[in-house]
């Protein structure tokens, strides 16, 4: 029997590895695509929604991004297919959905500064 730290397993050793906690940085595309997504929510005065759903999705961030890949062919018919595989890679990180979450906040906090000094 192999031990551990036999080379034919050496394909175990990352097989239950996760993330570290914590909110995770995109990269420029990836940035931008989550920015206008976080902007159209704060736009829309969704933040309580949509911050309830990303605390109520949050054990199934990985799945949720797996189903979103799952119906790519048919949800990218009538838009961009690019943006929206930028988008399912980023939430398949484990972090992201805090980072989803900081943007929305602040965006929030940001547009409601600007309406009560308008006010």
């Amino acid at each position: 029997m192999p031990r551990a730290g036999h080379p034919r397993l050496a394909w175990l050793k990352h097989a239950f590895a996760i993330d570290q906690p914590g909110p995770v940085e995109p990269d420029e595309a990836q940035a931008q695509l989550v920015e206008r997504v976080c902007r159209e929510i704060v736009r829309r005065r969704l933040t309580t929604p949509a911050m309830m759903a990303i605390e109520m999705g949050r054990p199934l961030n990985y799945l949720s991004a797996q189903v979103l890949t799952f119906f790519q062919p048919f949800l990218t018919i009538a838009g961009d297919a690019g943006a929206y595989e930028q988008f399912t890679s980023f939430l398949e990180q484990r972090g992201s959905l805090d980072y989803i979450a900081a943007r929305i906040e602040a965006l929030d906090a940001e547009g409601s500064s600007r309406r009560d000094k308008s006010r």
